[in-house]
């Protein structure tokens, strides 16, 4: 932008600020060969009409004013798709940084301040105009004394006095309740805003603090504004009560628009013996232009008074007078600039190379304690040593001095320097019967890691409760209480709850059950013979040795129901071939006739009778008697 002409006349020199809104520039107006300030609305809201109504409304609203505290508007357009605004170019400082610098000011500067700012502010609302947006950053202090007000972008009609729905506009800090609340303002809004920055400048900070602009806003709609002799005991009761009066929480308690607060403005400057040097030029009101033929503008302006002079004075003794004068005039003001160049010599020998002079604290972080140390040591510091436990600094090096590097201190001025001692030692209590949730929970307020938990199963801890925290020692925090340094991971075992007990279910009942709390069920179960369990129902799981995990396989075992065999018909066989026909199936044989061994193949001795009868079932491994003829 710098060197841009801008609408073919005005040309872009440097910058002077950069708002929310847009950005402002000194230039010169190639036409009337003067400076100029430049406002250029921000590329991105050119598109915005909302904020493309505000620029413009800015430029309406100071052009309605002509008063020697109000900014003067010279020229609005629009350049290709860029809008801007032309003002009068004031050099100097804000009230803002003014405050900045000296923190408090004077009764006596307050005074001075708010009787122009008042001045131009009254003269906006006898226009009907409402600024909205008065603050100290909108209050221009040029370099010649002039104090002027600007800033008009968030003007609107006096009557325009009716709640919006969009955010409210202005800064938090100097909003009314009304607006907070209701969104409404007018006339008493602007006096408000006025009493918060009178209390700013009496005390050197606001009323209200607070780290979300929300906390402010409840505190400027519920709290009374305290007086600024409890913050500063110098402040006068006439002024205390002025601020009270402008920061009444009721508007209809508050001066109804600038210019009676202007009147008590100036009864107080009687009371306090103050001498306010303003300009007493009145306010120009530049009415709309006339039809064709109408009657030509007119401008109020006061009518200036001449002091008479003593005719019978004579002439050559005055003369004589203001020749003497000026001689004690000429020879004070010598004095003067003696007096100066010698404080001003003083003034650079003790704050450039005296005990005053200031040099900056070095940014040190992460360096050898020896060599910050050495290196404050040359600059003229005198260094303290403290540690500190420190999170990303390693164990012996620097974290951070006090003050914080960049900051300009005297020579001899003491800086510490903050030495790492690691990661500080987290104490951790027996966790045992705590929910995976709660071990997280202290994990992230003691900058510790958890990783991801093993889930497992077991009867005896409910579900989501940890069986096992251990650190990367093997410590388990479950059993006994320890404790690691910060960024420790640890690893977490949690329950899942028991296994279901499915012995005695069917085969598909089991099945479902086990596979709804995440483990598989191997297809090819095992089958075993049972007298306790009917044919299919689950006798017991196999389960893989270890801990039992969701997405481990598991067997059933399935009953083949009780094992009993056909009992064959024996009679008539020989003992030999009758015991051996019993014998292969599982049952246990008893001879009732005493026969030598030796004769139990011979066809003479045949089986004529047998206890469990032939081609009936019985339990495999049941005694059979069986009988032989003799």
């Amino acid at each position: 932008m710098i060197g841009r002409l801008i609408d073919g006349r005005y040309l872009v020199r440097s910058r002077i600020a950069r708002g929310g809104m847009a950005t402002v520039y000194l230039a010169t107006d190639q036409r009337l060969e003067r400076r100029v300030a430049i406002k250029i609305m921000h590329g991105h809201l050119s598109d915005d009409s909302t904020f493309k109504n505000r620029f413009v409304q800015e430029a309406r609203s100071a052009a309605r004013l002509a008063n020697p505290h109000v900014v003067s508007v010279f020229d609005q357009g629009q350049d290709s798709d860029m809008a801007y605004l032309v003002m009068e170019y004031l050099p100097g400082i804000t009230l803002r940084e003014l405050l900045s610098e000296r923190g408090t000011l004077s009764a006596q500067q307050v005074v001075d301040i708010m009787d122009a700012v008042l001045t131009g502010l009254a003269a906006a609302h006898r226009a009907g105009i409402v600024h909205r947006d008065v603050k100290p950053e909108n209050v221009l202090l040029a370099d010649d004394g002039r104090i002027k007000i600007s800033d008009f972008g968030l003007a609107r009609a006096a009557s325009a006095n009716t709640a919006t729905g969009q955010a409210l506009l202005g800064t938090i800090a100097y909003l009314s309740p009304e607006l907070v609340t209701r969104g409404i303002a007018d006339t008493r809004s602007d006096i408000y805003a006025l009493g918060i920055m009178m209390y700013e400048m009496l005390t050197g900070e606001q009323p209200y603090k607070g780290e979300q602009p929300m906390q402010i806003a409840y505190q400027h709609a519920n709290d009374s504004v305290p007086r600024p002799s409890a913050r500063n005991p110098e402040v006068p009761d006439e002024l205390d009560d002025l601020v009270l009066w402008a920061t009444e929480r009721d508007p209809e308690q508050r001066p109804s628009n600038a210019g009676e607060l202007l009147e008590r403005l100036h009864e107080i400057e009687g009371r306090l013996g103050f001498s306010v040097s303003t300009s007493t030029q009145s306010t120009m009101f530049l009415p709309p232009l006339p039809l064709p033929g109408g009657s030509e503008l007119t401008n109020v302006l006061a009518s200036p008074t001449t002091a008479s002079t003593d005719a019978s004075d004579d002439e050559a003794t005055r003369l004589t007078v203001r020749t003497a004068r000026r001689r004690r005039k000429g020879f004070a003001l010598f004095l003067v600039v003696l007096l100066l160049a010698g404080l001003a010599g003083g003034t650079g020998w003790y704050f450039g190379s005296g005990p005053g002079s200031q040099v900056q604290v070095p940014d040190l972080a992460g360096a050898e304690p020896e060599a910050a140390t050495e290196r404050l040591t040359e600059l003229g510091f005198e260094v303290a040593g403290v540690q500190e436990y420190s999170f990303d600094v390693t164990e012996g090096l620097v974290t951070r001095t006090d003050p914080e590097p960049g900051t300009f201190i005297d020579k001899n001025g003491t800086v510490t320097l903050y030495v790492s001692q690691g990661r500080q030692p987290v104490s951790i209590g027996m966790l045992q019967g705590k929910t995976i949730a709660e071990v997280r929970e202290f994990a992230e307020a003691n900058r510790l890691t958890v990783n991801e938990p093993t889930e497992q199963y077991s009867g005896d801890v409910p579900k989501d409760v940890v069986l096992s925290v251990t650190d990367a020692n093997g410590a388990d925090f479950v059993k006994e209480a320890g404790s690691v340094l910060q960024g420790a991971a640890l690893d977490v075992v949690v329950s899942v709850g028991g296994v279901p007990d499915v012995v005695g279910q069917g085969q598909s009942t089991a099945r479902n059950d086990l596979e709804s709390v995440g483990l598989d069920v191997a297809d090819d179960n095992q089958q075993e013979f049972s007298d306790d369990f009917e044919k299919g129902q689950v006798i017991r799981v196999i389960v893989p040795e270890g801990p039992l995990r969701p997405g481990d396989t598991v067997t059933l075992v399935v009953s083949k129901g009780p094992d009993v065999v056909e009992v064959p018909d024996v009679v008539g066989l020989t003992i030999a071939d009758a015991k051996a026909a019993l014998e292969e199936r599982g049952f246990i044989v008893e001879l009732e006739t005493v026969v030598p061994e030796n004769l139990w193949a011979e066809d003479v001795f045949s089986i004529v009778s047998q206890d469990a009868e032939a081609r009936t079932f019985i339990k495999r491994g049941s005694t059979v008697t069986i009988a032989a003829n003799l």
